[in-house]
């Protein structure tokens, strides 16, 4: 087989050097399932286990041991391999091969399958197809002689015998062609079109097939697979408290007491003032992706620590722009400003306590919900949220019930650095903890939470994290306030006064943390998509539309404003 066939495509790749990354063969098998797949996973290095993906580690656990050596060409005695990596530089792909098997002049190569044999008249489907037909590719260049390759399916235990013929050849040149091209041109391709392979796709929840198509076809989007809400954050707060790792287990060890839970149940880990994580179990977090929230005693976010995550630069290239360009940057924040002035609205419509809320307070928010669009400058938009602010909190305290300790509970204003009554420091402290919950589903998007549009950088401030939490801060936030206020979930003696400044107690600060948890398990519909998800989804999937968005995949962002 020559390299004439790849001169057959439009715009063939281009060559492989030594500064191209070489393409691993089971992003070929991803890229002809769906090329979109393979660039999110290999281009922008996205992931997400499923316990599909768990069962084929457990299926490889065995091949993946390293086992016989790999003859040369020209030997002709019968041998058998496991775990062989190699490389073709002329083609620019890479492989580990599970199982190498030779003898009288040729070798045949085995991949291991973890489901059935499908009965199809080829064998198998065309993925797993080409990924062997790239593995004897590799192996022609490297001097062996390939004429079949084979595939191992392990829920059935059959072995279906694959014959590379010219068409399989040809298919699987050009795929690996058409992967390097789009990685070098940097072209994401799009979403597949109300393919039945989306929802059971890893990848679903991160590449929002039917939200991105939502914007090109009058298509309502089905609803996003569950399995992302499996995993919950783990709130560390007990000083002196100790977390170490044992096997696939965290322990958390804290005055004579210790709890154990399974580091897939953790989908991140909060640690509040001084706490102690050993390295092993940081290691061991990372790798999974699982980010570490690094807060003071009081709740003030010091910082996280993440693996490599992700590796979408495209999507940092275009927050830059967005934000170097003071028209674009002020498009984006209009409409964070609008989203958040109607949420402000609904709360008080929602809560007020006796009648409803005034008419002319409401008509004046809605006439700056519809300002807000129309802002000129950042300045004039900075004085509609200030007057939409001020209306809004002006009025909060009519959202308190009567509670047994009303007084405790009475709400002048709003002030902060410190604040000075149980309110106040409660919206503090939700603030602080929306922040948190801002900044990791937004670096997971590949996204800067450094880099604002509405809140302009400044040291050590999440300015992105800051703008997108906007139209959360109302439905989120303050509802939570509100609720634990209201249902007495914390009271007058959770709190502690220290000159003019109040602050949750421990006690305090752990009641609400879990008001917070739940409001982040309610589930919403989502006003643009139609479809139910928790809150705590709801974030994620508003942080990857905003890098879509940025990205000119989706016009407009579709905030989350219910009624």
């Amino acid at each position: 087989m020559t390299d004439t066939r790849q001169g057959e495509l439009a715009l063939p790749a281009p060559p492989a050097t030594g500064e191209t990354p070489l393409v691993p063969v089971r992003m070929i098998n991803e890229w002809v399932y769906c090329p979109r797949l393979a660039y999110l996973m290999w281009v922008d290095g996205e992931w997400a286990d499923t316990a599909d993906t768990e069962d084929g580690r457990r299926v490889h656990a065995r091949t993946d041991r390293p086992a016989g050596k790999l003859p040369g060409p020209e030997d002709e005695r019968p041998f058998r391999t496991r775990s062989v990596n190699l490389c073709s530089e002329r083609l620019g792909i890479v492989a580990r091969l599970d199982v190498i098997e030779g003898g009288d002049g040729q070798v045949v190569p085995v991949d291991l399958k973890r489901g059935k044999r499908p009965h199809l008249d080829k064998g198998a489907h065309e993925p797993e197809r080409v990924q062997i037909c790239a593995q004897a590719l590799i192996l022609e260049d490297a001097g062996y002689t390939v004429t079949e390759g084979a595939l191992w399916f392990a829920a059935s235990r059959e072995r279906v015998r694959v014959v590379l013929d010219d068409d399989l050849r040809e298919t699987t040149l050009r795929a690996i062609a058409e992967l390097r091209l789009a990685a070098a041109a940097r072209r994401r391709p799009p979403p597949l079109d109300a393919s039945p392979k989306c929802p059971r796709c890893a990848l679903a929840s991160i590449c929002l097939p039917d939200e991105v198509s939502f914007f090109r076809r009058d298509v309502v989007p089905r609803t996003l697979a569950p399995d992302a809400d499996a995993a919950l954050p783990l709130h560390v707060q007990t000083p002196g408290a100790r977390i170490r790792k044992s096997g696939e287990t965290l322990l958390v060890e804290a005055e004579d007491a210790k709890t154990e839970i399974a580091l897939g149940d953790i989908s991140d880990l909060v640690l509040w003032g001084p706490v102690t994580l050993t390295t092993p179990t940081l290691h061991a977090l990372m790798s999974r992706d699982t980010p570490v929230s690094w807060l003071s005693t009081g709740g003030w976010l010091l910082g996280h620590t993440t693996g490599t995550g992700t590796k979408a630069i495209d999507v940092r290239i275009a927050q830059h722009a967005a934000a170097a360009d003071p028209a674009h940057a002020l498009r984006i924040a209009r409409a964070l400003v609008a989203a958040k002035i109607r949420n402000q609205r609904t709360i008080l419509r929602r809560n007020w306590k006796g009648e409803t809320a005034p008419d002319d307070l409401l008509a004046r928010l809605k006439r700056l919900a519809e300002a807000a669009p129309h802002a000129r400058t950042a300045e004039a938009l900075l004085g509609i949220e200030g007057e939409a602010a001020a209306l809004y909190f002006g009025a909060f305290d009519n959202l308190i019930g009567a509670v047994a300790a009303r007084e405790a509970f009475r709400f002048e204003h709003r002030n902060r650095r410190p604040p000075a009554d149980p309110v106040n420091a409660l919206l503090s402290f939700a603030y602080a903890l929306l922040v948190r919950a801002l900044v990791g589903p937004t670096t997971a998007a590949g996204l800067d939470p450094y880099l604002g549009m509405f809140h302009r950088p400044r040291h050590g401030r999440p300015s992105l994290a800051l703008d997108l939490m906007e139209p959360f801060r109302p439905i989120l936030a303050d509802s939570v306030v509100l609720m634990a206020v209201n249902n007495g979930e914390v009271g007058p003696q959770d709190f502690i006064r220290n000159g003019p400044s109040c602050a949750l107690t421990p006690s305090g600060r752990k009641a609400f943390i879990s008001a917070w948890e739940r409001r982040l398990d309610q589930e919403t519909t989502h006003p643009v998509f139609g479809y139910r998800l928790s809150m705590r989804r709801l974030i994620a999937v508003q942080c990857r539309l905003f890098a879509r968005h940025l990205m000119g995949e989706i016009p407009t962002m579709p905030h989350y404003v219910p009624r």
